[in-house]
């Protein structure tokens, strides 16, 4: 998801904040974890009821595989980059908090689109940008980053 918001009131330079996309809610992912849990304790009841003393062990191991994998998804799609845009700096930020991974004036930036890949280079030092996010979102960021670039040197690229 790209985000677009402008750094001054007059319009010269921008902030993109990128997410990725997320199918769930909190409270979905909750839901979902109840449901495969409760068919997996279900399966293992019957299971128990036919003779398999194993099955709620096996159940409980499954309940605490399933709720790490939704947790690391859930995890994953907290991720976010930030990237400003003004007249005299391109900064991107990877992480919120962090210091800037990439810092340069946006005369030198040149913006490089590769299979699958959108990255911002500069003076030898180079930084890939919304890799989460989906071949089509790749493609918008790559055409909104050119324009906010180039108007913010005052040229077209």
């Amino acid at each position: 998801m790209i985000e677009m918001l402008r750094l001054f009131p007059d319009g010269s330079g921008a902030r993109l904040r990128l997410r990725p996309p997320r199918a769930l809610s909190a409270r979905q992912f909750v839901l979902l974890f109840a449901a495969l849990a409760g068919a997996m304790w279900f399966t293992a009841g019957l299971g128990w009821l036919s003779g398999n003393v194993f099955a709620p062990l096996f159940a409980l191991l499954h309940s605490f595989l399933v709720a790490a994998a939704l947790r690391c998804t859930w995890r994953s799609g907290e991720r976010r980059e930030e990237i400003r845009v003004g007249p005299d700096c391109v900064e991107v930020t990877l992480a919120h908090g962090q210091p800037p991974a990439f810092r340069a004036h946006p005369y030198w930036v040149r913006l490089v689109t590769g299979d699958e890949t959108v990255r911002l280079v500069s003076s030898g030092r180079q930084v890939e940008v919304g890799s989460f996010l989906a071949p089509a979102e790749r493609q918008q960021l790559a055409r909104t980053l050119e324009s906010l670039l180039a108007a913010s040197n005052g040229c077209h690229r």
